[in-house]
């Protein structure tokens, strides 16, 4: 792992449900963990949706691993990179020796 190479500061944000002072439900999007990544291009992809193409961005940010980030489920987070927000589709774990974490994403369209 390159220490050098984590160059760019991302938030890991949480999907949960926040409860007003009524009582209603709403999904909402909380900050979790800041740190700084190293950003990996991997290509993007194009997909049929609608009888439309889309292109897909997909970029891999691998961060240093912390106790915290530990059995995190993927559909449940999502990156904030700027004004940019990435869903994390994959965790790779790093071949379990718990130096780092990779983070599979796909550049959200707003």
């Amino acid at each position: 792992m390159n220490i050098a190479a984590m160059n760019v500061r991302l938030t890991i944000q949480k999907n949960e449900v926040i409860k007003d002072k009524y009582g209603n439900h709403t999904n909402t999007w909380t900050d979790f963990y800041t740190c700084w990544a190293t950003p990996v291009q991997s290509g993007g992809s194009e997909k049929q949706e609608a009888g439309t193409t889309n292109s897909t961005d997909a970029i891999d940010f691998t961060v240093r691993y912390a106790k915290c980030l530990d059995g995190l489920d993927s559909t449940k987070i999502r990156i904030r990179l700027g004004d940019s927000i990435y869903n994390v589709t994959a965790i790779d774990p790093m071949g379990f020796k718990k130096r780092s974490l990779k983070f599979k994403c796909e550049k959200m369209k707003r």
